[in-house]
């Protein structure tokens, strides 16, 4: 038996992912099954991709996870499963969840779902549900062996899977750029793109200051210098900082407060944060 592992933007308000649960215990009720989040805000598929490479890659080879945010139910987007190159499957509708895993992890080998194989029996006149009939079905047989990987359906092209923009971190005339990717939602820090091996590039060291400046579209929300601090401790309470999150990018944060509300801050590609050594300032 391998792990499964279920992410949605159900809730709990209502039964869907209870149901979700029920056909994997009727597909083997010895199954192990976990909940990476079912709050991704409704149809974001940027989050669920995020939330999903957050996690993967630490949860070991063979585990299978399925992703469920899918406002295109029931068109032609494709029913899909991967395999990592880490060794893990996720099993999705192929509308970008899968964007920052074939980026930043890679994907392996690619297999679009034979629904005349791998649908939950019955349902087959139910075209709203698939999280429930197609991928919650379909990631309880291959994590508890009832299919192969091969099993799951004909493969095609990694190349073929389909990805979200995104703007890559930029390093020019001693400012590092990058987007907003997501919220630490809970605590209201902001997670960036850039990667701490481009950010310390610009020669900055834990105690040194960096001029931040914020932006959406043209609009500057945010410009001042902070602390680039090991953790929230080298600051004071209400203090800004700039740190090295748990993926190894740069993020922003006040220190038990929200950055993200006190500046009315999103996330996504229209949002850009630039950063730069703070010049050196000598008083007389």
């Amino acid at each position: 038996m391998k792990p499964l592992i279920f992410q949605t933007d159900f809730g709990y308000a209502d039964g869907a992912v209870c149901a979700m649960y029920g056909v994997a215990e009727m597909v083997n009720p010895q199954l192990r099954l976990y909940d990476l989040t079912h709050d991704i805000p409704q149809y974001d598929i940027w989050e669920a991709s995020y939330r999903l490479i957050q996690t993967i890659t630490y949860w070991p080879e063979g585990s299978v996870f399925v992703s469920v945010v899918d406002p295109g139910v029931g068109s032609q987007r494709r029913s899909i499963a991967v395999r990592t190159r880490t060794g893990q499957y996720v099993i999705t509708p192929d509308n970008g969840t899968l964007t920052h895993i074939k980026r930043m992890c890679g994907i392996a080998q690619a297999r679009i779902i034979d629904e005349s194989v791998n649908r939950l029996p019955n349902s087959g006149e139910s075209y709203t549900f698939h999280g429930r009939d197609v991928f919650a079905y379909t990631g309880a047989r291959l994590a508890s062996g009832a299919i192969t990987f091969e099993e799951v359906g004909p493969e095609v092209p990694c190349e073929s899977v389909t990805e979200l923009p995104m703007i890559e971190a930029t390093l020019e005339d001693g400012c590092v750029s990058g987007t907003i990717d997501v919220l630490d939602v809970r605590f209201g820090s902001l997670w960036t793109n850039i990667p701490r091996e481009l950010f310390l590039q610009l020669g900055v060291k834990h105690g040194s200051r960096v001029e931040v400046t914020i932006s959406s579209d043209t609009r500057t929300l945010y410009k001042n210098i902070i602390a680039y601090a090991r953790s929230f401790a080298d600051v004071n309470v209400g203090e800004p900082l700039l740190y090295i999150n748990s993926l190894d990018c740069v993020a922003v944060a006040i220190n038990q407060g929200s950055f993200a509300k006190a500046y009315n801050i999103g996330t996504g590609i229209n949002w850009r944060l630039t950063l730069r050594k703070a010049p050196r300032v000598v008083y007389e």
